[in-house]
């Protein structure tokens, strides 16, 4: 079933990036911009950027970009607490975790989205439970934060297998167990979220 998914999706548009940064959609066969490339991502559509000379995926560093340059508009949804402890995790032992729970994080965001929406229109754009998503946030980084303690490189002077304490290192398997937590808790998250909006129709 999801190869059959897979097959009814269109291909991704492909955009070439030349060496003075213009970018050529070869869908439409026109330059375009990174506001182009933003409405595209705001649109659904998707795209692959590639380097016209080397041919290399470079989608990553150009979505990068798009969202320097809407915090350059004043935009600020990247609270700079978040930015800090995001560049921490680069060349940490926790660094491959921090993809997974990113996305999964976003797309519980993106879930309840609609209700968020339309609850907070009924109020007239209020947001009355910004209190509680904050309070939810600041548990989920509580956690994030004990993974990472957990994870921290041993100290020079402990042997390679033994952990901190004298015990052994954690296993591959602990990992997976605290991952595992981290998604439990978004989840939570998401049925707070669900309970709110059923307040809000009772």
């Amino acid at each position: 079933m999801n190869e059959t998914v897979a097959e009814d999706r269109p291909p991704p548009v492909k955009i070439k990036k030349y060496a003075n940064r213009r970018l050529y959609n070869t869908g439409t066969s026109s330059y375009v911009t990174l506001d182009h490339l933003c409405q595209m991502v705001k649109e659904g559509v998707d795209f692959v950027v590639h380097d016209a000379k080397t041919g290399e995926d470079i989608t990553r560093s150009v979505l990068t970009q798009i969202i320097v340059e809407e915090e350059g508009k004043g935009q600020n949804m990247l609270p700079v607490n978040f930015l800090r402890q995001l560049i921490s995790f680069y060349g940490n032992n926790l660094q491959a975790l921090v993809p997974g729970y990113l996305e999964h994080a976003m797309q519980s965001f993106a879930h309840n989205q609609e209700q968020i929406q339309q609850y907070m229109s009924s109020l007239g754009g209020l947001f009355p439970f910004g209190q509680q998503l904050e309070e939810m946030g600041k548990q989920n980084m509580a956690l994030f934060q004990n993974a990472m303690k957990m994870f921290t490189p041993f100290p020079l002077n402990k042997a390679p297998g033994a952990a901190p304490g004298g015990g052994a290192a954690p296993s591959g398997g602990d990992e997976e167990s605290e991952l595992r937590r981290l998604r439990q808790e978004l989840e939570e998250m998401q049925r707070r979220l669900g309970e709110l909006s059923r307040k809000k129709t009772d």
